[in-house]
């Protein structure tokens, strides 16, 4: 993981950490390439994830390190998520480390695990979004004093002004749990309007990512992610795709893509979709 604030505390014993690996500014190149290097000898494999909107020197610095070591064992996956739904996945994939899955399907899974995290904000103002699609009228409305829009980042993007006749956004159809980032709003709406439409089981505080002001375009908001929070059901979202052979290097993957060396999968006949369709009460009762 490319920032600390990112790595969320496991959800169980059994979880593991991510290690971090950190900016250019923060730590020699010489000394990344070591701790790279000592990951790989404990671990074999190494699976770096990181958000869309990293600094692009921070972003090179990790395709230098794997070019240096001239190793077909790391993959860097990069998540076009807002930092929350990012930490939010990444403790999913590190809940996967733990099954029977090779590196090859955790780290593809990446793409997979995207589309059922149901990441969004809080905001005051929508006049600086720029990663999510605004109305003319929507930036017209941001300038009223007191207003506040709900705005949604994925898996589809939404944005809705908050008010007594808005509808809520529209929510993920099978079991979550929300994961809320107070920031310099209050988090009513979310807890009291949100979490009920949505049907969420739990809803848990954490702090907000650093990097979510630069992201959402100001740092009055409420962050928040709702995502699916057992284990077996992960697995077995997972465990419901075909999975292949990389062409290239060999490695498992699912969906159509390899995660280490990002050869598409051919022939094209033979490329997956990405699985079964969650829904509300969906049976958790299968593990790994």
């Amino acid at each position: 993981m490319t920032s600390a604030d990112l790595v969320l505390p496991p959800t169980d014993q059994q979880t593991p950490t991510a290690a971090l690996l950190q900016a250019p500014e923060a730590q020699a190149l010489e000394l990344a390439i070591g701790d790279m290097h000592l990951l790989l000898e404990q671990h074999g494999y190494v699976i770096a994830v990181y958000p869309a909107g990293i600094r692009p020197e921070h972003e090179r610095r990790l395709h230098s390190i794997r070019s240096v070591l001239e190793s077909d064992r790391i993959a860097l996956v990069k998540v076009e998520l807002p930092p929350l739904g990012v930490a939010v996945l990444v403790r999913q994939l590190r809940q996967l480390s733990i099954c029977d899955f090779s590196p090859g399907v955790v780290a593809s899974a990446a793409r997979l695990l995207s589309h059922y995290i149901y990441a969004g904000a809080l905001l005051n103002s929508v006049a600086r979004l720029d990663r999510v699609p605004v109305s003319l009228k929507s930036h017209a409305k941001s300038w009223v004093p007191g207003s506040q829009f709900a705005v949604l980042a994925g898996p589809e993007p939404q944005l809705v002004k908050v008010g007594p006749a808005a509808e809520p956004l529209a929510g993920p159809a099978f079991d979550t749990h929300l994961l809320l980032a107070q920031g310099n709003l209050p988090p009513d709406w979310v807890r009291d309007t949100l979490a009920p439409a949505w049907k969420v089981q739990a809803v848990h505080d954490t702090a907000v990512p650093a990097d979510s002001p630069r992201w959402w375009g100001t740092g009055k908001l409420v962050e928040f992610a709702a995502y699916l929070p057992d284990l077996s059901v992960l697995y077995q979202l997972v465990s419901s795709v075909r999975r292949e052979k990389c062409h290239w290097c060999a490695m498992e993957l699912i969906g159509d893509r390899c995660a280490f060396c990002s050869a598409p999968l051919v022939p094209p006949e033979n490329r997956t979709g990405s699985g079964g369709v969650l829904h509300h009460g969906a049976d958790t009762s299968a593990g790994p």
